[in-house]
C-alpha cells in the first residue's frame, strides 16, 4: 500500500542513522533554496521597468514574491540533486530497519547515481519554466504542475532506488509494468517537496518512500 509505505518512511524521522542523513540533505536543501532565491530576485531586481523609482520599488517587491514562486517550483526537480548524492545512505537506513535480511545491493558507482539525478533534474527545470505561462492560469496550474513533476519524479526516485539491487532493464520493465502506481508516488513526492520550508527535509522521507515501494513491488514480481 502506498500509505503504507509513506507511514513507514515518516515514522522513521526519529531513527538516529536517519536523522544524521536528514542533517545533511538539510543543508544541501536549504542551500538549493536560497540559491534558488538570491538568483531568481537578482535577476527580476535588474530589470528597471520605469523611469519612476517609486514604481521601480513596487515591481521589485513584486519581482521577490515571483522569485520566492518561482523557487518553489523549481525546488522538487532541483531536490533530485540531493537524493543523487544521499539515496545510498537513505537506503541503507531504511533496509537495516525494515529489510536487515536483504543481500548486498549491486555496486553503483557514486556518479552513475548523480549524473541520473542531475539528467533529470535538468529536464524537470527546463520542463517547468517551459509551462511557466500555464502555470499562471488558475486551477489548471495545480493539475500540470503536479501532473509533470509526478510523471518525472515518480521516474527518477524509482530509478535510483531499483538500480541498487536490478539492472536497468529491470528496473524499466518493473517501472513501466506499475507506471501509474510509480505516476501516484511521484505526485505524493511532488507534494511534499513543495511546501516551503518542510521541503528542506521532505527529500529523505520521498527517497525512503521510493525503497518501501520498490521493495514491495520486486517481492510481488518475484525480482530476486
Amino acid at each position: 500500500m502506498v500509505i503504507t509505505a509513506l507511514a513507514r518512511s515518516l515514522s522513521q524521522l526519529s531513527d538516529p542513522l536517519f536523522r544524521r542523513v536528514i542533517f545533511k540533505t538539510f543543508l544541501w536543501s536549504l542551500s538549493i533554496s536560497i540559491a534558488l532565491f538570491l538568483a531568481a530576485t537578482w535577476a527580476v531586481t535588474q530589470i528597471q521597468a520605469t523611469e519612476f523609482g517609486w514604481l521601480d520599488g513596487i515591481i521589485e517587491i513584486l519581482g521577490g514574491g515571483a522569485a520566492f514562486f518561482i523557487a518553489v517550483l523549481l525546488f522538487p526537480g532541483l531536490a533530485s540533486i540531493v537524493i543523487g548524492l544521499f539515496m545510498e545512505d537513505i537506503a541503507r537506513a531504511v533496509e537495516a530497519l525494515h529489510y536487515p535480511d536483504l543481500p548486498e545491493p549491486r555496486h553503483q558507482p557514486l556518479r552513475e547515481a548523480i549524473w541520473l539525478a542531475v539528467k533529470l533534474a535538468f529536464i524537470a527545470v527546463i520542463l517547468n519554466l517551459l509551462v511557466l505561462p500555464i502555470y499562471l492560469i488558475p486551477v489548471l496550474n495545480i493539475f500540470v504542475f503536479y501532473a509533470l513533476n509526478g510523471y518525472l519524479l515518480g521516474r527518477e526516485y524509482f530509478e535510483l532506488a531499483a538500480l541498487r539491487r536490478i539492472d536497468e532493464p529491470d528496473a524499466r520493465q518493473l517501472r513501466r509494468r506499475h507506471r501509474i502506481r510509480v505516476f501516484v508516488v511521484g505526485v505524493i513526492i511532488t507534494f511534499l517537496l513543495s511546501i516551503p520550508f518542510v521541503n528542506w527535509f521532505m527529500p529523505v522521507v520521498a527517497a525512503a518512500f521510493v525503497v518501501h515501494e520498490f521493495e514491495g513491488l520486486r517481492v510481488r514480481a518475484g525480482i530476486a
